[in-house]
């Protein structure tokens, strides 16, 4: 059985809400696969059905996870077309991105 426990937090200016064993990507994160990571930047925690909310973050609570890979996001493709001259650019990118384990929340 899953615990009920989940927290919400900020990375690589995105909010993400997880619970332990979840499996999230994220904007790439130094590290190689394996190291332990820890993320303090916490908005909200519910622990043992308490919900604690940050004023802005939660003081003392931290998310800790563990890197799973360092990967590259899908290609996406952009396209620029002028009507009329002939103009045409096309490119591509793909995002770097860390898959992350969560193990444990903390605090709150």
């Amino acid at each position: 059985m899953m615990s009920a426990d989940y927290a919400v937090f900020i990375t690589g200016g995105k909010q993400y809400r997880v619970r332990p064993g979840d499996t999230i990507e994220v904007e790439r994160l130094e590290g190689e696969a394996g190291s332990a990571v820890e993320f303090n930047d916490v908005l909200l925690t519910s622990v043992s059905g308490a919900v604690t909310v940050g004023k802005p973050t939660v003081s003392g609570a931290r998310v800790t996870g563990e890197i799973a890979v360092q990967m590259r996001g899908p290609k996406v493709i952009t396209y620029k077309y002028g009507a009329k001259t002939r103009r045409r650019n096309i490119k591509g990118h793909r995002q770097p991105l860390t898959a992350v384990n969560i193990k444990e929340i903390a605090g709150g």
